[in-house]
């Protein structure tokens, strides 16, 4: 856990609490705990870390500043909420951007990134058994991170987490799918396969078809919560008048 502070002001030992809690945060809506339009709570956020206000504050604007959370005045920061198109146009830019990694990094990743990534693919297996969604989740950003890195393209590196942390306001919707963790972990090994065997073009089109079938699988989820908004209950007129035929 995280301590204290010994002075409000910001230190460096403060500062350096910064991006630590904006992960905490990222953790937070990716895994569903805050979901869009909520309000932070930065007094029980700093309680619970062990800290003061004033880094919660900085994180929470730093976060503003990639577009996680937005701010009203005197009212503090709330999760953003994104459209359906934002969220599409994100899932084809990434398909692009990480259809270029795979590509870069298949010429040059070392045996040390491979190992890597393996264990990660490993220890998301344990969790669809487990089944842990949250741990699940927070290994696959990990593994798109990490071959992200290998591409050893800096302008891509830098690019990458302005696009990861929008996608947290939505990407797990599509892991709660039954059978969807499997499917993106298989989908991970052959990524890995195509990666060991320098096959740059394969590991490209493998990581966009990965993307891609997420993408799917998020608007999977939005046909299945108009389907339930629209099936009719038991009390609904519609319903009663289909048992009188």
């Amino acid at each position: 856990m995280l301590r204290p502070a010994a002075n409000p002001a910001r230190t460096p030992r403060t500062a350096s609490f910064v991006p630590l809690i904006q992960r905490e945060i990222e953790r937070m809506i990716g895994t569903g705990e805050l979901t869009g339009g909520t309000r932070i709570n930065e007094s029980t956020l700093a309680l619970r870390l062990g800290i003061s206000r004033g880094p919660v504050r900085e994180a929470c604007r730093a976060l503003e500043q990639i577009g996680l959370l937005r701010s009203e005045l005197n009212r503090g920061f709330f999760v953003r909420e994104v459209s359906t198109k934002e969220a599409l146009d994100l899932y084809d830019i990434r398909a692009g951007l990480f259809g270029t990694a795979g590509r870069l990094a298949a010429a040059i990743i070392t045996t040390v990134q491979l190992r890597g990534l393996g264990e990660l693919i490993a220890q998301m297996d344990a969790a669809i058994e487990a089944p842990d969604i949250a741990t699940f989740y927070t290994l696959n950003n990990e593994f798109h991170r990490q071959v992200v890195v290998a591409s050893d393209n800096d302008k891509l590196i830098e690019l990458y987490p302005l696009l990861e942390a929008e996608l947290h306001l939505f990407r797990r919707r599509g892991l709660v799918l039954p059978g969807s963790m499997r499917t993106s972990n298989d989908e991970h090994k052959a990524i890995l396969d195509a990666l060991r065997q320098s096959d740059g073009t394969g590991a490209a089109r493998l990581l966009e078809r990965h993307i891609l079938a997420g993408k799917a699988r998020f608007l999977r989820t939005l046909e299945d919560d108009s389907a339930t908004e629209a099936r009719p209950g038991p009390l609904d007129p519609r319903h009663s008048r289909s048992k009188d035929r």
